[in-house]
């Protein structure tokens, strides 16, 4: 589990921060930056593809049964297309950068599917808890290898072979499959592809419409980190446009940034536990949106290191917190009956918008200019914010058990 944590892992960076870096370096405009976030679509809307590949038979390597069957027949295609996109030259086409990348992200949230049925299908009920901590933090440290990695070896080795270094990380993935015990099979009944879909997708959908306030629930969802999408996918451009070279922005945002969302995820978990997720989620919330403003004072501050480091450290704990407690308040949320498909829905439904909506933040940084770009981040919070505490009053979060301190970040 910790070797396929670190391959679900490495392809992220590599269609977000990274691709956006290389972008900037080759003067692409912020325009098309901006829609780069729609890049990432297949992490949100893999649900609708995960009936297929959850019972129809892998095209290769049958052999290995049907979860790892369909992991060896994915990985290979995958590593290929990070090795092309390295190929790739987004100075003079843009678009065939992006075609590529939009055919990783593919490959890379179909991977998620499979690992995800697998983790659960292999381990032991008393050994979820473990398993899923081993493929969290193999995830971890693939944002790490295939962030700061992958911006530290440009230099040496040029785009090309940066790409190429991440697809060989890949690769530690592919071995562990070959070498990984195949689930038991669980009896299947034959259903119609339009029947698993209605059980997969429909009717967890279909339930959660019946409780009161649900649209105000989606709109909240929805809007939650609306403010931290528009930011977070011009911080590439805004950091080059300050001044700060690819290593510093491998150092302090790859690495001190990991290390403080991380210290954040754990505080957050610990913060809703002690005063309940109601109160966490807007207390949170808040914070989330004022750290917003750290990208104004690092504007006025122009290329110094310490507000790098402050503005990384403050954005990156914040945000963890805030994950900690709308992860255990999108639990509350669930039905049990549908817990893992619904939950699955809400949290790719909540990403959709954002990318959509993030699509526009290269224009808007155009038009306005990086502070009030980010003022307009920081008010782009707001609704959600009126939102939660409107739902809070009237549909008070369940009380919670213990929360996982470890989650895996939003793809």
């Amino acid at each position: 589990m910790l070797a396929l944590g670190f391959a679900a892992g490495v392809p992220l960076p590599l269609t977000g921060f990274v691709l956006r870096q290389w972008f900037s370096e080759s003067g692409v405009s912020l325009a098309a930056i901006g829609f780069t976030a729609l890049i990432g679509l297949s992490y949100s809307l893999k649900f609708l593809w995960s009936p297929v590949i959850d019972h129809a038979a892998p095209p290769l390597f049958r052999g290995l049964g049907r979860r790892r069957g369909w992991l060896a027949s994915i990985q290979p295609p995958l590593m290929v297309a990070i090795v092309a996109l390295g190929f790739t030259d987004p100075a003079t086409a843009a678009g065939v950068t992006a075609a590529v990348a939009v055919a990783v992200a593919f490959l890379s949230a179909s991977q998620d599917i499979v690992i995800d049925a697998y983790r659960i299908e292999i381990l032991e009920e008393q050994d979820q808890g473990y398993g899923f901590a081993c493929y969290v933090w193999g995830y971890r440290f693939a944002l790490l290898a295939a962030n700061a990695g992958a911006l530290g070896m440009v230099s040496l080795v040029g785009w090309e072979g940066a790409f190429a270094y991440c697809a060989g990380l890949v690769a530690i993935g592919f071995v562990a499959v070959m070498f990984a015990p195949e689930p038991a099979a669980a009896p299947r009944e034959e259903l119609s592809w339009g029947r698993r879909m209605k059980l997969a997708v429909v009717d967890p959908f279909a339930d959660f419409v019946t409780r009161r306030h649900w649209l105000a629930i989606l709109l909240f969802i929805a809007l939650f980190k609306l403010g931290e999408a528009l930011a977070g996918i011009m911080t590439p451009p805004f950091y080059r446009a300050v001044g700060f070279t690819r290593g510093e922005v491998a150092t302090v945002g790859s690495v001190f940034g990991l290390i403080m969302a991380l210290s954040g995820v754990l505080a957050g978990g610990w913060f809703v536990a002690r005063i309940g997720t109601g109160r966490a989620l807007v207390i949170t919330g808040v914070l989330q949106m004022l750290s917003n403003l750290m990208y104004v004072a690092l504007y006025a501050a122009g290329r110094d290191i310490g507000m790098l480091y402050a503005q990384v450290g403050v954005d990156n704990f914040t945000h963890g917190l805030a994950d900690a407690a709308f992860v255990a308040y999108l639990t509350s949320l669930t039905n049990r009956a549908f817990s893992a498909t619904q939950y699955a829905l809400l949290s790719s439904l909540a990403a959709v918008p954002l990318r959509f909506l993030g699509g526009w933040s290269g224009q808007l940084a155009e038009g306005l200019g990086w502070t009030n770009f980010f003022l307009l981040t920081t008010v782009a919070a707001l609704p959600a914010l009126c939102i939660m505490l409107w739902l809070l009053k009237r549909l008070p979060p369940r009380p919670l058990g213990p929360q996982p301190l470890a989650m895996v970040p939003e793809t």
